[in-house]
């Protein structure tokens, strides 16, 4: 079972958002996963998982809200 680390930054101004994710990714086991809600896209964090090997998936919400879930790419 994958163990998952939490994250909601609706409401955060930038960069906190980007900053705690970029933290708990510091801190990502490969049998683990981060789950991040934010209430916008974060575009420029896409292109940081893609080029540091991370894989993750988008699932908008209603209400503007993006619920993405990041692992390491196996």
């Amino acid at each position: 079972m994958t163990k998952e680390i939490s994250l909601d930054v609706c409401g955060l101004e930038p960069p906190e958002p980007m900053e705690r994710v970029l933290e708990a990714l510091a801190r990502l086991q490969p049998d683990e996963q981060i789950r991040m809600l934010i209430d916008r896209e974060p575009r420029p964090l896409y292109r940081i998982l893609e080029q540091n090997g991370y894989a993750y998936t988008v699932t908008q919400r209603d209400g503007y809200l993006f619920d993405i879930a990041i692992r390491h790419r196996s």
